[in-house]
């Protein structure tokens, strides 16, 4: 398995922020992306939400940056660590947007993105937005045909029900040829459109036996079946719920038994978040996971 990090400080919510985070900012995640690229993490992530009803904080929490700022903020600081979207809402933008904005980001960081889409669950931004909630599911697949057509292609070429064009130079692009594009959500369903027009499934809130059991579902799909003939791999990404402070000796064991039961069910990359006071404890917490639990399961690297 490959661990990379949720990144603290750009999403607070009360289930897994600490409270040092609130008043940390730029340079404290500064010293975040170094350490973590240093220590060879697989990845730093950022979600999108552009505003929350206040009727939903409690749940959602208030904070999140905006992703591609934070991602090139990261690129700057960081040489090799990858920068995943977990997740951007694809409903919310046109997929050229999209193509344009994160190939513009792979090319500058020297082809280290990752695209997480999502299809979205937060009606009233939706409604906010101008999107129309109700018709999202049609509109998103052929997004994500749209998007895959576009991604590392100078003069790209799609036509679908929701979305046309051609003739268009699109310069930037990409520097990957094959943009990774992982999908989130948190049903088969999702797990199924991942199979069909991503390159990975990277679902939320779930335990790790409520994705067991999606995965032992999955199997008897043909296209799980056949996942392993693509030409790209496919990856299972997965955010455990579960923090853990490792700088702890039972911090320590519980964290190696949760990954072990992550391994168990064929995970290939996980997210992690770490329970700390301050961001030097955070900092000691990575060194530590690096050194002494993610050789276990030989991580962190890419």
């Amino acid at each position: 398995m490959r661990f990379g990090l949720t990144t603290p400080i750009v999403t607070l919510t009360a289930r897994s922020a600490d409270a040092w985070e609130a008043e940390a900012g730029p340079a404290e995640l500064r010293r975040v992306a170094e350490a973590a690229d240093r220590l060879g993490y697989h990845h730093l992530t950022c979600s999108e939400h552009v505003a929350i009803p206040a009727s939903a904080l409690a749940v959602r929490g208030a904070r999140y940056y905006d992703p591609l700022s934070t991602l090139g903020f990261f690129a700057a600081a960081t040489s090799r660590i990858r920068l995943v979207t977990h997740v951007v809402v694809l409903p919310y933008h046109h997929p050229l947007a999209l193509a344009k904005n994160y190939g513009t980001l792979d090319r500058l960081s020297g082809g280290r993105v990752v695209l997480g889409v999502g299809v979205g669950s937060l009606e009233e931004e939706f409604a906010l937005l101008g999107v129309d909630f109700a018709a999202r599911g049609p509109a998103y697949e052929d997004g994500l045909r749209a998007l895959r057509a576009a991604l590392g292609r100078r003069e790209p070429a799609y036509e679908g029900p929701h979305f046309r064009f051609r003739d268009f130079v699109v310069d930037p692009c990409a520097v990957q040829e094959h943009l990774p594009i992982w999908l989130g959500g948190r049903t088969a369903r999702s797990l199924r459109r991942a199979l069909e027009f991503g390159d990975g499934w990277d679902p939320f809130h779930l335990s790790v036996d409520e994705i067991g059991e999606l995965l032992g579902r999955a199997r008897d799909w043909p296209a799980w079946r056949r996942r392993h003939e693509r030409p790209e791999p496919f990856a299972l990404v997965f955010s455990p719920d579960e923090i853990f402070d490792v700088s702890t000796a039972e911090g320590r064991r519980g964290m190696t038994s949760l990954l072990g039961r992550y391994e168990r069910i064929g995970a290939d990359v996980l997210s992690l978040r770490f329970r700390s006071r301050t961001c030097d404890h955070l900092l000691e917490q990575l060194e530590t996971f690096a050194s002494a639990v993610a050789p276990l399961f030989a991580g962190p690297g890419a």
